[in-house]
């Protein structure tokens, strides 16, 4: 993933802004407690995780299943998926794992929100069959999808079915700036239980506002290579605590790396940490070891 990227991260101050005032009465209103944690990778392919994958492993998501929970979907950006294919990626994963699937590019970057009911019926109909292991679909706006186009944004978000659960990731700064516009858009999020996604990239701290718009704490985590990459996630840590007592409801934690390979460490780092301080059980994954017997 190389948004956001920089050239030296080491000049960047990677620490995690205070939180929106707003963000502790959303979670102060979930009485459930804290459900579900999903923490994965963004993609599941040999050609991204070099090293992951023991020599001989015939069928990657099968085996990527096997060490993590979840997966962002990127997968249904670049293609609408199909029923069939939905029903394929759902039978080779056990129970309990969850996709959190992209929606098409069609509907975000070709259409721009213009008459896409069509698309979004399709989109919405396939990610449907993969029944309890649908995670939350997301939307993710092109960089120049700006506020001028709010009232597209509002439409969108008025007419997604509820069937099925949405969050959005809004890239261009504008949002950010213009308190107004985004404390209009957050009020929209919050009044159609749509999850407001939060981005931690090197080159975009705007897209780091730690506003909650549900219980919900979708957050996709962009790491620099770069060791400052691991205690940044210790900052994590210790900020999803705070929304633990605060009352998140889902935690949905998702790692990218500039260079993917470094991903799957990164997220075994963050399972294990979190299963030492809360003492949870989820699976640490393992790391397939090259040649001269060392991780990746």
């Amino acid at each position: 993933m190389k948004f956001g990227q920089v050239e030296d991260p080491s000049k960047i101050d990677f620490t995690l802004p205070k939180d929106h005032s707003r963000t502790k009465e959303i979670l102060n209103q979930n009485k459930k407690g804290l459900e579900n944690i999903s923490i994965g990778c963004a993609k599941w392919n040999k050609t991204d995780l070099k090293g992951f994958y023991p020599k001989g492993t015939k069928d990657e998501l099968t085996y990527y299943a096997k060490q993590f929970n979840s997966i962002e979907l990127n997968a249904t950006f670049y293609g609408m998926p199909t029923p069939e294919q939905v029903e394929v990626w759902k039978e080779k994963t056990p129970e309990g794992f969850k996709f959190f699937p992209k929606i098409t590019n069609t509907i975000s970057h070709f259409r721009r929100l213009i008459d896409v009911t069509e698309p979004v019926t399709n989109f919405a109909s396939a990610v449907m069959n993969f029944d309890q292991k649908l995670g939350m679909a997301f939307l993710q706006l092109h960089d120049n999808f700006k506020p001028k186009d709010y009232d597209r944004l509002e439409k969108f978000v008025k007419e997604w079915p509820r069937e099925v659960p949405l969050a959005i990731e809004l890239r261009n700064t504008e949002w950010f700036t213009d308190e107004d516009i985004f404390n209009t858009t957050c009020e929209l999020f919050e009044a159609h239980n749509i999850t407001n996604i939060i981005v931690d990239t090197a080159g975009r701290r705007d897209m780091l506002h730690m506003r909650l718009t549900t219980p919900n704490a979708f957050i996709r985590y962009v790491g620099a290579n770069a060791e400052s990459d691991y205690e940044r996630l210790d900052d994590w840590m210790k900020h999803l605590t705070k929304w633990k007592k605060e009352g998140v409801q889902n935690i949905y934690f998702f790692v990218h790396q500039n260079i993917e390979k470094a991903s799957p460490l990164l997220s075994a780092y963050f399972i294990k940490k979190m299963n030492e301080e809360w003492k949870t059980d989820i699976h640490i994954p393992q790391m397939a070891s090259d040649n001269n017997g060392t991780l990746f």
